[in-house]
């Protein structure tokens, strides 16, 4: 990678940069390295050491060990790697694996551990040192390496790629618009069901699809508000309605919102936000069991968020006590459906039948991964959790009569190199933002209990 190192690039154009990548950023996303433009790539032999970890998992990180593996494979064929590296393709630079290098004698006693982190550290200094006419940068989503690096004036960035705006994910958390400024008697019209709204008398635009409306209206001392939705397909803003679903009705206005969009069969795609208690997992539950008769099976699932590259192998006991800590939350939702009817009741049996015949299944994601999801009501729980690429999978894996509910909380990260930005369920929500299949709300109240509440608005 040292041919530019002291030459312009075509007689006085500026030398492509140089990015070093760390491991993490390859375990996001295997593609990352067509993701620099012309810009050449170094791969650190300690990361090679370290994909080497996650080749035989069953989960998305080894997924992406593995397809990167074969994409290097590819790219060299019979050749050597060499000073220059080998061609990533047209209008893109170069590759190459960089072997293991020591820190400069200047840092060699900055660094007490022998890690991983610090190797590629040191290496991304190396290449740094010998390319002087170059912009050399460690990428890495590890925000403590990004520091180390800057502390020891190697540059350090954050793979940006799939991040969203910071105003893209402030407009994701304040969807609904509140309107004053409507005839009242067509507001009333509205909320009594007699009639819908053209756009035209809100906007000159015409909104996105599934926009959400709070119409507000006086009627002598007292003041009202209506919830209402643009319907893309008749280009009107229609009624919103307070609908029950399987002994679970809305406690406010988002929930409200929440609940139509999960029992609407023409929204496909569903995304629910929200903080802890605000009833996101048991609204989509709830309406799942409600239309359970329009899909042949419902699963409920989330990612196992373990710590290292274990899988869930590791932990003691058979099958269904491995997958224990992780359902559970799942069924103290379904509990809560079920405590709205009395023991024995017709919905309570229906709800043990259910789960008997696996017709409901509560499941880890990694259980449903590589499966054809055919008329399924299918509900990821904590979904906040999962990259991009994740979501991106799950959702082409949707056949016909599908419906897809992803639910989390973008402020309670799991990952270690996820953040609001950069996480699947943002990332849905901005790339899908105007679809008619799908709805985004985030749910602000918590509906836990008076006590969660407070604790979640003061601590």
């Amino acid at each position: 990678m040292e041919r530019y190192a002291n030459v312009p690039v075509g007689g006085g154009h500026k030398a492509p940069k140089i990015f070093v990548l760390d491991t993490n950023i390859i375990l996001h996303d295997y593609r990352a390295i067509r993701k620099f433009q012309d810009n050449d790539i170094v791969i650190p032999m300690a990361v090679l050491e370290e994909l080497d970890k996650f080749k035989k998992g069953s989960d998305a990180l080894s997924f992406n060990a593995r397809s990167f593996m074969r994409e290097l494979d590819r790219l060299t064929g019979n050749r050597m790697f060499g000073r220059e590296g080998v061609p990533l393709g047209k209008h893109l630079g170069n590759i190459k694996v960089e072997l293991n290098h020591p820190f400069p004698d200047s840092l060699k006693d900055c660094f007490q551990d022998d890690i991983q982190d610090h190797r590629i550290l040191a290496t991304a200094i190396w290449v740094k040192e010998h390319n002087p006419g170059r912009f050399v940068a460690l990428v890495t989503k590890d925000v403590n390496l990004r520091m180390k690096s800057k502390a020891v004036g190697m540059e350090a960035q954050d793979y940006l790629t799939d991040k969203i705006d910071e105003s893209r994910v402030e407009y994701t958390k304040n969807e609904v618009i509140h309107y004053d400024g409507l005839d009242p008697k067509s507001i009333q019209e509205l909320a009594y069901g007699k009639g819908a709204i053209p756009f035209t008398a809100v906007s000159k635009e015409k909104p996105l699809a599934n926009q959400l409306y709070k119409f507000h209206w006086d009627k002598g001392k007292d003041s009202y508000s209506t919830c209402a939705r643009f319907d893309a397909a008749s280009g009107n803003i229609v009624l919103v309605k307070s609908r029950y679903a399987y002994g679970i009705s809305p406690r406010n206005d988002e929930q409200k919102f929440a609940l139509d969009a999960c029992l609407n069969p023409a929204i496909r795609l569903v995304s629910l936000t929200g903080g802890a208690g605000t009833g996101k997992t048991l609204l989509a539950l709830a309406a799942a069991l409600e239309q359970e008769r329009d899909y042949e099976q419902i699963i409920l699932s989330r990612p196992t968020v373990i710590l290292g590259n274990q899988d869930i192998g590791f932990l003691p006991g058979d099958q269904k006590t491995k997958m224990s800590p992780f359902v559970q939350p799942l069924m103290d939702n379904l509990n809560v459906i079920r405590n709205c009817f009395k023991s024995g009741s017709k919905q309570a049996q229906k709800i043990d039948a259910m789960m008997n015949d696996e017709k409901l299944v509560i499941s880890p994601l990694a259980y449903i991964r590589g499966r054809s999801l055919g008329k399924v009501f299918f509900i990821i729980d904590e979904a906040q959790n999962l990259t991009p690429h994740e979501i991106k999978t799950i959702i082409t894996r949707a056949g016909e009569d599908t419906k897809i509910v992803f639910t989390g909380d973008i402020f309670q990260i799991d990952q270690p190199y996820l953040d609001i930005y950069s996480n699947g369920l943002t990332h849905l929500g901005e790339k899908m933002a105007g679809q008619p299949l799908f709805a985004h709300i985030d749910l602000k109240k918590g509906e836990r209990s008076e006590l969660s509440e407070i604790a979640s608005r003061l601590l």
